[in-house]
C-alpha cells in the first residue's frame, strides 16, 4: 500500500453554475469515480475559505476578479468570493464519491493567507498536514486529478514532488482556469518539477 489517489477540490463553486467556474469542471467526476477503485487509499481536498478572505476582490476595495495583488508571501490573484465555509458552494460535488475517503483535507482556512496547495499555504512554509499524513501511511507515490489544473493541481503536485513523493498528474481527469497562459506555464514547471503528466 504504497500508492495514494489525492482528488483535489472536485467543489460545486469549481464546477459549471459555480462562484469560479472552471469550464468542464463536471466532466472529470465519473472518471475520478472509477480509478477511485485503482487506489488503497483515497485523500480529498477541499478548499475552504471564511467569509471576507484576503484572497477575495470583495475583500479589496476597487479591485476586481483577476487582478494581481502583492501580498506579505508573494504575488496573489484576487477570486471571487468562492467555497465559503458551510455553502452549498464549498460542498463536494453531487455526484462525487466521497464514501472512498480515507481524510479530506481543508484548506485555505486562515483569512490572512491563500492555499493553492494540498500541502502548504501560499507562504510555501505552513504544512496542512497532508504530507504527515501519507508518511504515517507509507505512502510514497501520489495520483493527483481534480480542479483547477493550472492552479491547486499545479501547486499539489509540485509540492508533492519536491517532498520526495513519486507523482503524477492525470491530465484526462483535470481541468484548467488557464488565467493569461496559466496552463501552459504550469505544465512547464509540473515537468520541471519532476512530475508525470500521463
Amino acid at each position: 500500500m504504497t500508492q495514494a489517489l489525492i482528488v483535489i477540490d472536485v467543489q460545486n463553486d469549481f464546477c459549471p453554475g459555480g462562484a469560479l467556474a472552471v469550464s468542464g469542471g463536471d466532466e472529470v467526476v465519473a472518471g475520478i469515480n472509477a480509478l477511485m477503485a485503482r487506489f488503497d487509499v483515497v485523500i480529498l481536498t477541499q478548499d475552504w475559505h471564511p467569509k471576507g478572505h484576503s484572497s477575495f476582490a470583495s475583500s479589496h476595495a476597487g479591485k476586481a476578479p483577476f487582478e494581481m495583488i502583492e501580498m506579505p508571501y508573494g504575488p496573489q490573484v484576487l477570486w471571487p468570493d468562492h467555497c465559503i465555509q458551510g455553502t452549498p458552494g464549498a460542498a463536494f460535488h453531487v455526484g462525487l464519491e466521497t464514501s472512498r475517503a480515507d481524510a479530506i483535507i481543508r484548506k485555505g482556512m486562515n483569512a490572512s493567507i491563500d492555499s493553492y496547495s494540498a500541502f502548504f499555504e501560499n507562504d510555501h512554509e505552513t504544512p496542512t498536514g497532508l504530507d504527515g499524513y501519507l508518511r504515517t501511511r507509507g505512502i510514497s507515490e501520489v495520483t493527483m486529478v481534480g480542479l483547477a489544473t493550472d492552479f491547486c493541481v499545479n501547486f499539489s503536485a509540485v509540492d508533492a514532488a519536491r517532498l520526495g513523493y513519486s507523482v503524477t498528474v492525470r491530465r484526462d481527469l483535470c481541468r484548467a482556469i488557464d488565467l493569461d497562459g496559466s496552463l501552459a506555464a504550469a505544465l512547464s514547471g509540473m515537468r520541471e518539477a519532476g512530475v508525470t503528466l500521463a
